[in-house]
Parts: structure tokens; C-alpha cells; sequence
């Protein structure tokens, strides 16, 4: 596999704590019941429009919207960080030979600046998020995943998506391409395992990378 594309958020970082907190910000402002980290955890994925629809009810969105990203802008890197073996994966898959790149329907600046603070965008050929002028679509839209291919410049059989919900599976398979996903995001193994086979649910990135690609280990450093 040559071309591979990956989700963001509960796939190659973990920025949940500061969605839970400009989601509770966004709600207090309007006065409606904070949701607590769980609750907000579970329904990341779909975009922040759908996320904050969940949570603050539709008829809030428009409102809540611009709350949530004014808050979430000033945190942006307060509690973010990389989810274990992202940088090895990465790293290891770029070394190979594999072009890489991120389909996410997080807010494309957003994306790319996080990944940058990380030191995770040296890795991948190209970030395609929401919003802005990248693109008009997001997961699950088939135009959107067609987009994404088209810019890694590859067939739906060349590629492989890796993400970690059912917003990631769907797709996949509306660009017709293989599809793994890790349990380190918004559901667990079991609640996966509702949507796709278990052969292609993976416990983190050290798994995947092992048995999905026959990668070594990432070897821990002794200290002397």
C-alpha cells in the first residue's frame, strides 16, 4: 500500500479535552446544561456543526458555533497532544516510501496548525480539512473522499484510510478504498466492531503498525 490517508482527532492526536472545553464554554454562554468530557468525546467526528447540533440542540448551532471556535482558537494547544505511536507510524510509513496524508473533518487551519506544534506535518504530503478554501465537503461525503485521492494523486485500490469511527468507515467506502480502524477515539473495539470486522480493529497505532504493516516495535529509551 502506497498512499494512505488518516483521520485526525482519536486517530493521530488526542484534542478532546479542549472540544469538551469550548463546547461547555459555547453552552454556558447560551445557558443551556454543560455536556461532561464523555459525552463530548463520543460524539466527535462528524464536524463541529453536527458535534455542537448533539450537543447544544440544532436550533442553538448558530449561535454556539462561532462561541466554540472563538474559545477553542485561544486554547488551541493547551491539551492537545500526539496519541501514542502517531510519530513512530509516521515516520516509519515515510521512511518506506508511502505517500501520507490527513482527511479530516476538523477546521482546516486548525489542522494544520496543531499538526505543525506537534511536529507531525514534516510526515505527511498533504492536510485536507474543513472550512476555509481547501474544500466544500466532509466525511461522509463521496466527494470529498474522491478529492482527497485526487490530491494524492492515486486510485481508490492504491489507497488505504485509518481513522477510528464510523464517520471514517462510511468514507472509506464511498471512495471504494480499505479501511482500519484504531479504538483510541470516539468508540471503543467493541462498539466498533459493530461496523466493520474485527480483523480490521486495532487496539492503538503500535498495533496497526505491527500487524497491519510488519513495523518494528518503537524501542523504549534506556536511561543510563
Amino acid at each position: 500500500m502506497q498512499y494512505i490517508l488518516f483521520d485526525l482527532d482519536g486517530t493521530l492526536i488526542d484534542h478532546f479535552t479542549t472540544i469538551a472545553k469550548s463546547v461547555a464554554y459555547a453552552q454556558r454562554r447560551l445557558g443551556l446544561p454543560e455536556s461532561d468530557y464523555a459525552t463530548v468525546r463520543a460524539t466527535v467526528g462528524g464536524s463541529v456543526p453536527i458535534t455542537l447540533s448533539k450537543l447544544c440542540g440544532e436550533e442553538n448551532v448558530d449561535e454556539a458555533e462561532p462561541l466554540f471556535r472563538a474559545h477553542f482558537d485561544e486554547i488551541i494547544y493547551d491539551d492537545v497532544f500526539a496519541l501514542p505511536g502517531a510519530k513512530w507510524l509516521l515516520q516509519s510509513l515515510k521512511a518506506g516510501g508511502v505517500k501520507l496524508g490527513v482527511l479530516t473533518n476538523k477546521y482546516a487551519g486548525h489542522s494544520r496548525s496543531v499538526l505543525a506544534h506537534l511536529g507531525l506535518d514534516t510526515y505527511l504530503d498533504f492536510i485536507l480539512g474543513t472550512g476555509e478554501s481547501d474544500c466544500p465537503y466532509r466525511k461522509p461525503d463521496p466527494l470529498f473522499t474522491a478529492y482527497a485521492l485526487e490530491q494524492m494523486e492515486c486510485a481508490s485500490d492504491e489507497a488505504m484510510l485509518i481513522g477510528d469511527s464510523p464517520y471514517d468507515l462510511a468514507a472509506a467506502e464511498a471512495g471504494c478504498i480499505e479501511c482500519h480502524l484504531v479504538a483510541t477515539g470516539s468508540h471503543s473495539a467493541d462498539e466498533l466492531s459493530e461496523y466493520i470486522v474485527a480483523d480490521r480493529i486495532h487496539k492503538d497505532l503500535y498495533a496497526l503498525g505491527e500487524r497491519l504493516f510488519g513495523l518494528e516495535p518503537a524501542k523504549p529509551v534506556s536511561v543510563q
